[in-house]
């Protein structure tokens, strides 16, 4: 029986597949179909779902929050709770957040890490990174599934763990939310985005790290205090004595595309093809796909990063949301960043050492080439003199937040900067006026709601 129309077009189809798929293994090498292949497999299993950071359940609604405020003022020593996704080695943001925890920790205040795996990791695992990389932290690490509870206070830090705090925190609380970046401009606009929105909304005290951050939760109406940034200069200063410098550096971190890794690659390809004798450093990912010479450091430890950065006379240290803690560690050790020139960036990095560049590679290979030419002992002292010292006075807003002496601390406050961010308010009877944010009763028959 001979084949139909149909059956003779599938055989086609088919064929010309099986040559599609050799000319690009030609072209492209295995790599690039097999990397195909895998994601028309993960399109079919939809594993980009796996990516959402919240299990269902976990999704709060800044509508529709009924939490229970602390029964009492906080006074002197008090147990301190913080939620946080699991660290991987290193992490910068985690450093900052975990240096408000030892400064807490040193005020007397007990601290508990609520570890949130959207995952469902291994929490043992995650806590013996924490004890590896920050063995400062004496806190209790314990799983925020389990449930927030026995703090007299809770401090979110990022959205997801915002939403966790609504949702598992229902004891009576403090709760805070430390900000580390506006997080909706990690994503399209779109359904995420909105969720990460709604978290400041929540009613939770708020403070800002930097400028930048407080300047565009003004712009949705929320109200926060500004926790300045700092700089480690106890890891992260000058000590290279001979001024002799060479090279350049760069944090890699594809996975992050804010951090700017597709252009800092090619900037740096470009950048080879003008200075072949500077050597290229990077960090952070593994070094796949470069057509050009670099040297892998790994995950360096923040002293070996310290050494790194004394050796070289230039950086990478891009950022399309917040400013890079990367910026002023180079800094620091005498070493000048090439940094996007943006509003938000200049918002919170203010030494005149920076060398801002327009995000194209090109821009960000000349700034590199421009700076390996004029290298000098002077201007390394210069930029390293330019830096903050220290985390203190973030730590200290961090700390008059807790004890009662910071910023807006009355409940009325928090009601009315919860309220006027969403931009709506519910009448309930008796007193709370803002059912809408996490220190409203809950509706009674009697307030017809």
């Amino acid at each position: 029986m001979a084949p139909t129309g149909d059956v003779l077009m599938t055989m086609r189809d088919q064929i010309r597949r099986v040559g599609e798929v050799r000319s690009r293994w030609r072209r492209a090498g295995w790599r690039d179909v097999a990397r195909r292949v895998i994601l028309r497999i993960s399109q079919r299993l939809d594993v980009e779902s796996l990516q959402f950071p919240l299990y269902d359940h976990d999704i709060a609604d800044s509508t529709r929050l009924y939490l229970a405020p602390a029964e009492s003022p906080l006074d002197g020593a008090t147990r301190v709770g913080w939620i946080c996704t699991p660290p991987q080695a290193g992490s910068g943001g985690h450093t900052t957040l975990f240096r408000m925890i030892e400064a807490l920790e040193s005020a007397g205040h007990e601290c508990v890490i609520f570890l949130y795996d959207r995952h469902g990791g291994d929490i043992t695992r995650h806590a013996e990174v924490i004890r590896q990389w920050w063995p400062w932290i004496e806190a209790d690490i314990r799983d925020a599934e389990a449930g927030i509870t026995g703090v007299d206070a809770c401090v979110a830090s990022s959205w997801q763990t915002a939403h966790v705090l609504a949702t598992h925190g229902r004891d009576p609380m403090e709760r805070l939310y430390f900000v580390q970046d506006f997080e909706p401009m990690f994503y399209p606009s779109g359904s995420i985005s909105a969720l990460a929105e709604d978290s400041y909304r929540f009613g939770f005290h708020t403070i800002a790290l930097g400028e930048m951050v407080a300047g565009h939760l003004a712009g949705i109406g929320v109200r926060a205090e500004v926790a300045p940034f700092g700089c480690d200069t106890s890891v992260y200063s000058l000590t290279n004595t001979t001024g002799v410098r060479s090279g350049v550096v760069f944090y890699a971190r594809p996975s992050a595309d804010r951090r700017g890794y597709l252009l800092g690659k090619r900037a740096l390809e470009l950048f080879h093809t003008m200075h072949p004798e500077q050597p290229i450093h990077i960090y952070g990912a593994t070094a796949e796909g470069w057509k050009i010479p670099v040297i892998d450091h790994g995950t360096p430890t923040p002293a070996q990063l310290a050494d790194l950065y004394n050796g070289a006379i230039a950086g990478i240290a891009l950022s399309f949301t917040n400013v890079s803690l990367v910026a002023e560690e180079l800094l620091a050790c005498g070493a000048i960043p090439v940094v996007n020139d943006s509003p938000d960036s200049r918002a919170d990095l203010d030494s005149p050492c920076v060398a801002w560049a327009q995000p194209t590679a090109g821009a960000i290979a000349d700034a590199l080439g421009l700076l390996v030419e004029q290298a000098s002992p002077g201007l390394s002292r210069t930029a390293a003199a330019s830096v903050r010292h220290g985390w203190g006075p973030a730590q200290q807003i961090v700390l008059a937040a807790l004890d009662g002496t910071g910023g807006f601390r009355t409940e009325r406050e928090r009601r009315l900067m919860a309220a006027s961010s969403v931009g709506r308010m519910w009448q309930t009877t008796p007193a709370p006026e803002y059912p809408n944010t996490p220190y409203a009763a809950a509706p009674t028959e009697e307030s017809g709601q």
